[in-house]
């Protein structure tokens, strides 16, 4: 792989990983919302990922795929899915979204998992920082051995 795909592998992955703390962010914000546009409790967001591929009709790519010499362009964002487990039910009758019960439907939301998704990808981000910054040091270095 040379130097400069690098730096797009690296972007590839910082760019995904903050959209992800994006959609992580509007979970915890959105934790205590028991009524939607659609009437409905909010409903916890996922975030799926994929590699992201070049053209795989073109012949260098096919070649590098046939000897097992392919080693992928970075990743992105597939799709936002909504988390389909059991919302929570809270006793409380004096709330406004209370059933005849007095139960109340709460988001599927659970701020330590939330907390979590948030650091290991707070920890993938910085791991794809570093490796840009060592990219580019190689990069700086390979200038000034050029220039000598």
């Amino acid at each position: 792989m040379s130097i400069f795909k690098s730096f797009g592998v690296n972007a590839s992955g910082m760019t995904a990983e903050r959209f992800r703390m994006d959609i992580i962010s509007q979970n915890v914000a959105n934790a205590n919302t028991t009524r939607t546009e659609e009437g409905t409790p909010y409903r916890r967001k996922i975030v799926t990922f994929q590699e992201r591929t070049t053209d795989v009709t073109s012949f260098g790519t096919i070649f590098r795929r046939a000897r097992g010499m392919d080693v992928g362009d970075g990743v992105k964002a597939t799709g936002v899915y909504e988390d389909q487990s059991d919302l929570t039910m809270v006793y409380d009758p004096s709330h406004p979204d209370a059933n005849e019960d007095g139960y109340v439907l709460y988001p599927n939301v659970n701020i330590v998992t939330e907390m979590t998704n948030m650091i290991d990808a707070e920890r993938a981000y910085q791991a794809n920082a570093t490796a840009f910054t060592s990219s580019k040091a190689i990069a700086m270095k390979g200038l000034e051995i050029g220039r000598a």
